[in-house]
Order: structure tokens, then C-alpha cells, then sequence
């Protein structure tokens, strides 16, 4: 089967959802309650261990299949214009979300804040950086984010590979 990373991730949830309903359905159905002089027949939910024991084995090898192309994918699939593979992308988008975290919150400081008195004493917080560079900093950080997100989306989009299920 060939499919993209984005149709990939798709089948890859249709079949951890099949897979979470075949097992609620066994756990729900491989024992039942019968009160004293009922006919236990008449209450028997309807159950095949074999046939479910078969299906989870069967859903499991896909689940495996396709998380394992997804991450050879990942891992050899070299994002255009960042010399990086997907994998590594992967771990750089939330380094450059945390750093543009932090940079948001130094640009939004005032060069000199007044502390709560606490006593006769009256206390300052100075910035000790320069607050330009850190606001010129925020906007490289936050178009660097929005151009790694826009390029890894594209390859996953676009880029195919095959899954063996």
C-alpha cells in the first residue's frame, strides 16, 4: 500500500480505533452475569475467543506495520531547505516552540519594574538584555517555527512511501 505520512497517520488511528473496540467488546463480553435459576443460555453474550484472540493478533501486526514505515519515513526522509530528516524536525518544532515561549515573555517585559514593598526599601527588576534584539529574536524564531511547520506538513502531504500489511 502506498500512502503518504498524513494518510498513514490516519489508517494508523482507523486501526488503533478498530483494535480499542474489538478489546472493549471482549472485555465486556468474555463474562456475563446469570442469577440463580435463569437460563444461563439466554443470557450468554455472544462470544468467540479464538475469532477475537485472532482479530486483536491480526490488528496488532498492521498497528506494527504502519507505525514502523512511518518511522523509517521519518527517518530517512530529508526535509527540504532544513537538511533535516523528519525525525529530527520532530524534535527541533518544539525546541523552536519553547524558545519562542521564552523570547515571547522577555519582549513583553518593561526595561524597569517596580517590586511589591515589602519594606522601606523600594526594589527594581531591570531587564539585563537588550529588548530589540530579543523582539527581532522572537520574529526569526516565530517565521523559522511557521516555515519548519508549513515545509514538514508538505512532505507529509506529498512524499509517499509503501507499508506492507
Amino acid at each position: 500500500m502506498n500512502c503518504t505520512s498524513a494518510e498513514a497517520a490516519k489508517l494508523l488511528s482507523k486501526l488503533n480505533e478498530e483494535r480499542d473496540l474489538l478489546a472493549r467488546f471482549e472485555n465486556q463480553s468474555r463474562t456475563f452475569l446469570a442469577s440463580v435459576g435463569e437460563d444461563v443460555e439466554s443470557v450468554r453474550p455472544a462470544y468467540d475467543y479464538e475469532k477475537t484472540r485472532d482479530g486483536l493478533k491480526a490488528l496488532d501486526k498492521k498497528i506494527r506495520a504502519v507505525k514502523h514505515a512511518i518511522n523509517v519515513f521519518n527517518a530517512n526522509t530529508v526535509i527540504p531547505d532544513f537538511n533535516m530528516t523528519i525525525d529530527e524536525i520532530l524534535v527541533y518544532l518544539p525546541q523552536l516552540s519553547e524558545r519562542k515561549r521564552t523570547l515571547g515573555i522577555m519582549a513583553a517585559a518593561l526595561p524597569k519594574t517596580r517590586e511589591p514593598i515589602k519594606s522601606n526599601i523600594v526594589d527594581y527588576t531591570y531587564v539585563n538584555y537588550d529588548l530589540e534584539t530579543v523582539k527581532a529574536d522572537l520574529e526569526a524564531v516565530t517565521d523559522e517555527l511557521s516555515r519548519a511547520q508549513i515545509a514538514l506538513d508538505t512532505v507529509n502531504h506529498s512524499a509517499t512511501f509503501e507499508i506492507e500489511l
